[in-house]
């Protein structure tokens, strides 16, 4: 069952603005989108409230908060009962170095975004929280070599 909203060129253009810069305001969007502000914000206030747009967020650059640093990681685990894995999960999604955790069919089990400061301390979070954990049963890491597209 899809949850898909039925979008026209408008709702499409106002998300394309907004993606670009979520703090313009009523006024200025309704400029770029080609409406008056009140019908534009009549459809702002309908995709939110669909579910179209789920939040607004700064943009933070990792390096100026100590997180220059991304490693994306591959974990597999060797457990198959629930109790394991929800642990594993938990404690995953509790670590501050971890950006991201995503549940995958097939191999690898799970994908990691890490962001660390430098390679010492990906390596201290490997050792001292990952490596080890119950359940897994190998981990992969790949170190970016250069972004070409990143849609945040």
């Amino acid at each position: 069952m899809s949850k898909e909203i039925s979008l026209d060129a408008v709702d499409r253009d106002i998300l394309f603005h907004l993606r670009q810069d979520g703090r313009l305001t009523n006024v200025e969007l309704a400029k770029r989108v080609g409406l008056t502000p009140p019908p534009c914000l009549r459809r702002l206030k309908r995709l939110e409230e669909t579910g179209v747009i789920t939040g607004y967020r700064a943009v933070v650059d990792p390096e100026a908060v100590g997180r220059g640093l991304e490693v994306m990681v591959d974990v597999e685990v060797s457990a198959n009962d629930l109790k394991t894995i929800g642990i594993l999960e938990e404690t995953l999604s509790s670590y501050e170095e971890v950006v991201e955790l995503r549940r995958m069919f097939g191999r690898p089990d799970y994908f990691l975004r890490v962001a660390v400061a430098d390679h010492d301390a990906y390596s201290a979070f490997l050792t001292s929280k990952l490596t080890g954990l119950p359940g897994i049963l190998r981990v992969e890491s790949h170190l970016t070599m250069q972004k070409i597209k990143t849609d945040s």
